[in-house]
Protein backbone atom coordinates (compact mmCIF):
# COMPACT_ATOMS: atom_id res chain seq x y z
CA UNK A 1 0.00 0.00 0.00
CA UNK A 2 1.42 3.37 -1.07
CA UNK A 3 1.84 6.13 1.56
CA UNK A 4 -0.37 9.05 0.54
CA UNK A 5 0.55 11.34 3.47
CA UNK A 6 2.67 13.67 1.24
CA UNK A 7 -0.16 13.84 -1.30
CA UNK A 8 -2.72 14.69 1.39
CA UNK A 9 -0.39 17.31 2.84
CA UNK A 10 0.05 18.98 -0.57
CA UNK A 11 -3.71 19.05 -1.14
CA UNK A 12 -4.27 20.44 2.36
CA UNK A 13 -1.74 23.20 1.63
CA UNK A 14 -3.59 24.05 -1.59
CA UNK A 15 -6.89 24.29 0.33
CA UNK A 16 -5.29 26.50 3.00
CA UNK A 17 -3.69 28.71 0.34
CA UNK A 18 -6.90 29.24 -1.64
CA UNK A 19 -8.86 29.86 1.57
CA UNK A 20 -6.41 32.61 2.49
CA UNK A 21 -6.47 34.00 -1.05
CA UNK A 22 -10.25 34.28 -1.25
CA UNK A 23 -10.60 35.68 2.27
CA UNK A 24 -9.32 38.98 0.87
CA UNK A 25 -12.25 39.18 -1.58
CA UNK A 26 -14.51 41.86 -0.15
CA UNK A 27 -18.08 40.62 0.24
CA UNK A 28 -19.45 44.06 1.07
CA UNK A 29 -19.83 43.11 4.72
CA UNK A 30 -17.54 44.18 7.54
CA UNK A 31 -15.37 41.30 8.77
CA UNK A 32 -12.21 41.50 10.83
CA UNK A 33 -10.62 38.90 8.54
CA UNK A 34 -10.60 41.46 5.69
CA UNK A 35 -7.56 42.97 7.41
CA UNK A 36 -5.63 39.68 7.74
CA UNK A 37 -3.35 40.35 4.73
CA UNK A 38 -2.33 43.81 6.05
CA UNK A 39 1.08 43.93 7.73
CA UNK A 40 2.17 46.94 9.78
CA UNK A 41 5.85 47.90 10.10
CA UNK A 42 6.24 48.67 13.82
CA UNK A 43 8.72 47.92 16.57
CA UNK A 44 11.28 46.89 13.95
CA UNK A 45 9.16 44.06 12.58
CA UNK A 46 6.11 43.32 10.43
CA UNK A 47 2.97 42.51 12.41
CA UNK A 48 -0.68 41.81 11.63
CA UNK A 49 -3.25 44.34 12.79
CA UNK A 50 -4.89 41.71 15.00
CA UNK A 51 -1.57 41.50 16.90
CA UNK A 52 -1.64 45.25 17.56
CA UNK A 53 -5.27 46.10 18.23
CA UNK A 54 -8.79 45.00 19.01
CA UNK A 55 -10.81 44.72 15.81
CA UNK A 56 -14.58 44.85 16.03
CA UNK A 57 -17.52 45.06 13.64
CA UNK A 58 -20.35 46.88 15.44
CA UNK A 59 -22.53 46.76 12.32
CA UNK A 60 -22.38 45.12 8.86
CA UNK A 61 -20.77 48.20 7.26
CA UNK A 62 -18.21 49.26 9.88
CA UNK A 63 -14.87 47.98 11.16
CA UNK A 64 -13.35 49.60 14.23
CA UNK A 65 -9.68 49.18 15.07
CA UNK A 66 -8.68 50.08 18.63
CA UNK A 67 -4.86 49.87 18.94
CA UNK A 68 -3.43 48.92 22.30
CA UNK A 69 -0.54 51.35 21.73
CA UNK A 70 -2.15 54.63 20.60
CA UNK A 71 1.22 55.84 19.21
CA UNK A 72 0.99 53.43 16.24
CA UNK A 73 -2.40 54.61 14.91
CA UNK A 74 -0.76 56.39 11.97
CA UNK A 75 1.34 53.29 11.16
CA UNK A 76 -1.79 51.12 11.04
CA UNK A 77 -3.61 53.72 8.91
CA UNK A 78 -0.70 53.89 6.42
CA UNK A 79 -0.51 50.08 6.18
CA UNK A 80 -4.24 49.85 5.39
CA UNK A 81 -3.97 52.60 2.75
CA UNK A 82 -0.93 50.93 1.13
CA UNK A 83 -2.66 47.53 1.03
CA UNK A 84 -4.53 46.56 -2.13
CA UNK A 85 -7.82 46.23 -0.25
CA UNK A 86 -9.18 49.63 -1.38
CA UNK A 87 -10.22 50.57 2.14
CA UNK A 88 -10.36 54.14 3.45
CA UNK A 89 -9.42 54.25 7.12
CA UNK A 90 -10.51 57.30 9.12
CA UNK A 91 -8.67 58.15 12.33
CA UNK A 92 -11.16 59.21 15.00
CA UNK A 93 -9.12 60.25 18.06
CA UNK A 94 -7.92 56.96 19.55
CA UNK A 95 -9.51 54.52 17.04
CA UNK A 96 -9.64 53.88 13.31
CA UNK A 97 -12.97 53.47 11.54
CA UNK A 98 -13.35 51.78 8.17
CA UNK A 99 -16.67 51.98 6.36
CA UNK A 100 -17.35 49.09 4.00
CA UNK A 101 -19.36 50.25 1.01
CA UNK A 102 -22.05 47.89 -0.27
CA UNK A 103 -21.06 46.13 -3.50
CA UNK A 104 -22.57 47.10 -6.81
CA UNK A 105 -23.84 44.32 -9.08
CA UNK A 106 -20.93 44.99 -11.45
CA UNK A 107 -18.41 44.68 -8.61
CA UNK A 108 -20.05 41.45 -7.41
CA UNK A 109 -19.71 39.93 -10.89
CA UNK A 110 -16.05 40.96 -11.02
CA UNK A 111 -15.41 39.39 -7.61
CA UNK A 112 -17.14 36.15 -8.65
CA UNK A 113 -14.83 36.01 -11.70
CA UNK A 114 -11.79 36.56 -9.46
CA UNK A 115 -13.06 33.81 -7.17
CA UNK A 116 -13.41 31.41 -10.10
CA UNK A 117 -9.87 32.23 -11.26
CA UNK A 118 -8.45 31.50 -7.81
CA UNK A 119 -10.40 28.22 -7.60
CA UNK A 120 -9.21 27.17 -11.08
CA UNK A 121 -5.64 27.93 -10.06
CA UNK A 122 -6.09 25.76 -6.95
CA UNK A 123 -7.54 22.93 -9.05
CA UNK A 124 -4.52 23.13 -11.36
CA UNK A 125 -2.19 22.84 -8.34
CA UNK A 126 -4.18 19.83 -7.12
CA UNK A 127 -4.00 18.14 -10.55
CA UNK A 128 -0.26 18.73 -10.59
CA UNK A 129 0.08 17.04 -7.18
CA UNK A 130 -2.07 14.13 -8.43
CA UNK A 131 0.09 13.70 -11.56
CA UNK A 132 3.25 13.69 -9.46
CA UNK A 133 1.82 11.15 -7.01
CA UNK A 134 0.47 8.94 -9.79
CA UNK A 135 3.98 8.84 -11.27
CA UNK A 136 5.35 7.70 -7.92
CA UNK A 137 2.64 5.02 -7.59
CA UNK A 138 3.27 3.70 -11.10
CA UNK A 139 7.05 3.72 -10.59
CA UNK A 140 6.54 0.82 -8.15
CA UNK A 141 5.83 -1.40 -11.16
CA UNK A 142 8.28 -4.27 -11.29
CA UNK A 143 9.30 -3.97 -7.63
CA UNK A 144 9.18 -7.16 -5.64
CA UNK A 145 5.98 -7.58 -3.66
CA UNK A 146 4.05 -5.02 -5.75
CA UNK A 147 1.49 -6.45 -8.16
CA UNK A 148 -0.53 -4.77 -10.91
CA UNK A 149 -3.57 -5.06 -8.63
CA UNK A 150 -1.72 -3.19 -5.86
CA UNK A 151 -0.87 -0.35 -8.24
CA UNK A 152 -4.46 -0.26 -9.54
CA UNK A 153 -5.79 -0.19 -5.96
CA UNK A 154 -3.36 2.62 -5.04
CA UNK A 155 -4.43 4.68 -8.06
CA UNK A 156 -8.09 4.22 -7.05
CA UNK A 157 -7.26 5.31 -3.47
CA UNK A 158 -5.41 8.37 -4.82
CA UNK A 159 -8.43 9.31 -6.96
CA UNK A 160 -10.72 8.88 -3.94
CA UNK A 161 -8.53 11.26 -1.90
CA UNK A 162 -8.48 13.71 -4.81
CA UNK A 163 -12.29 13.63 -5.02
CA UNK A 164 -12.60 14.41 -1.30
CA UNK A 165 -10.36 17.47 -1.61
CA UNK A 166 -12.12 18.66 -4.78
CA UNK A 167 -15.42 18.50 -2.87
CA UNK A 168 -13.88 20.62 -0.08
CA UNK A 169 -12.72 23.13 -2.69
CA UNK A 170 -16.18 23.21 -4.29
CA UNK A 171 -17.77 23.80 -0.88
CA UNK A 172 -15.40 26.71 -0.22
CA UNK A 173 -16.20 28.17 -3.64
CA UNK A 174 -19.97 27.81 -3.18
CA UNK A 175 -19.87 29.43 0.27
CA UNK A 176 -17.81 32.39 -0.95
CA UNK A 177 -20.00 32.75 -4.04
CA UNK A 178 -23.07 32.85 -1.77
CA UNK A 179 -21.37 35.48 0.43
CA UNK A 180 -20.60 37.58 -2.65
CA UNK A 181 -24.16 37.28 -3.96
CA UNK A 182 -25.91 38.31 -0.75
CA UNK A 183 -27.04 41.92 -0.61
Amino acid sequence: MFDFSDFKQKLTQVIEHVTQEISSLNTGKARASILDPVKVQVYGTSMGINELANISTPDPNMIIIDPWDKNIISDIEKAIIKSELNLNPVVDRQIIRITIAPLTEEKRELLVKQLQQKIESAKAMMRSARTETKGKVESQKGQSGVSEDDIHRDVQEMNKIMDEFEQKLDAIQNQKKQDLSEI
